[in-house]
């Protein structure tokens, strides 16, 4: 202590210990705010991908359905016919 107060020293102390101790934890405590949003956002972008292929996977079976289901759809007479004129070219 610099200069007397009418503070007990034992009080300032304690204060002034607590207050560095504060100070102490501020960047361990920085860095973990920092690893817990960027192991967040890790995560996000994760969930977001396997969505993306999800949805991407779903788009691609309905397309070869429909596609299936068009083939299928075609008439076995113009099919017949149309095999005749390529045999017969």
């Amino acid at each position: 202590m610099a200069f007397p107060t009418s503070v007990n020293n034992m009080i300032t102390d304690s204060v002034t210990q607590a207050n560095g101790k504060v100070l102490g934890d501020a960047p361990a405590m920085a860095m973990g705010n920092l690893y817990q949003a960027t192991n967040q956002a890790l995560a996000n972008a994760a969930h977001n991908a396997t969505t993306a292929q999800q949805q991407n996977n779903v788009a691609a079976q309905a397309t070869t359905t429909m596609g299936v289901a068009t083939l299928y759809s075609l008439s076995t007479a113009a099919t017949g016919t149309a095999t005749a004129e390529i045999s017969e070219g």
